[in-house]
């Protein structure tokens, strides 16, 4: 089973003719709204890929809509509180080329408390796996709590925190982070991959596809991507770590998992929207991808 310490955020979509400059004003071509958040995209990826998944957070009194679209993707949710903060949101820009930019506000996401996390993973087993990204607090808490009881660790380090990064090293067994990511946290410790104190680092390369660093088996492996036409590209690398660590979850080795996670950002790139549209098992087996 999966345990997902992850944030929750209303996610705010304007399409626009091109991202603006600075002080410039555009008008947006349309307008949405949807489930996001690093850590809900990454529970409802995991979820459609038939993995058991609850997750851990917050929202405020705004977000109970949240929460229940979680619970109707297949998402365990009896450890989510409602707080008196707002729920986190985010305001999503994309241009016609499918490229972002997006302001965050952490809002509810940021007041996740100890006794929250602690009671949820009194209930995991040796085995299970704890998922953490940077989203929210409560990350040290939590991934001393999982070692303790016998949880695998997997840290998305995004949004990238060299400090948040430093101050969990030695508490996970799989680091999952992009190309631009690993190049801060070598600049930020001098620490290459091979010398970094966890088990596996998986880097994905967007079109370029991904790279597996195993430091326990002294290997490191390259996939090449899968050639697609992106819309929007995001939550694309949210659907690929949810359904890397289903994967992960349910035995299959390392590579077989990163291809699966491959094939589900694939797919994922080719839609517009976050968790809403985050494909299932079925769409991806479906899919020829050439």
């Amino acid at each position: 089973m999966i345990w997902n310490l992850g944030s929750i955020n209303a996610d705010y979509f304007y399409h626009l003719p091109h991202l603006p400059a600075p002080g410039e004003t555009i008008a947006a071509m349309s307008y949405a709204r949807g489930l996001g958040g690093k850590g809900a995209n990454m529970s409802v990826a995991a979820a459609r890929a038939a993995a058991r998944v609850s997750h851990i957070g917050a929202v405020g009194s705004d977000g109970r809509w949240a929460v229940t679209r979680l619970l109707e993707y297949g998402v365990e949710t009896q450890h989510i509180a409602q707080v008196s903060a707002a729920t986190g949101h985010a305001i999503i820009q994309i241009d016609p080329a499918g490229e972002n930019s997006i302001v965050l506000f952490p809002g509810a996401n940021h007041v996740i408390s100890d006794q929250l996390i602690g009671t949820a993973l009194t209930e995991a087993s040796p085995g299970d796996i704890l998922l953490m990204q940077n989203e929210t607090n409560g990350q040290v808490f939590a991934a001393e709590t999982a070692r303790t009881l016998g949880l695998r660790v997997v840290y998305a380090a995004a949004p990238f925190s060299a400090e948040a990064v430093v101050a969990l090293l030695g508490k996970f067994d799989l680091l999952v982070l992009n190309a631009v990511e690993a190049a801060q946290l070598l600049e930020a410790t001098g620490k290459r991959l091979v010398d970094l104190p966890v088990d596996d680092v998986v880097v994905t390369l967007g079109s370029s596809g991904c790279k597996w660093v195993s430091n326990k088996g002294k290997t490191e492996q390259e996939f090449a991507a899968y050639p697609v036409t992106p819309v929007d590209t995001t939550g694309a690398g949210d659907t690929f770590t949810g359904y890397l660590v289903a994967a992960l979850d349910r035995g299959l080795p390392m590579a077989e998992a990163i291809d699966l996670g491959m094939r589900a950002g694939a797919l994922m790139v080719m839609r517009e929207g976050t968790a809403d549209v985050i494909p299932d098992l079925k769409d991806i087996q479906d899919h020829d991808f050439g």
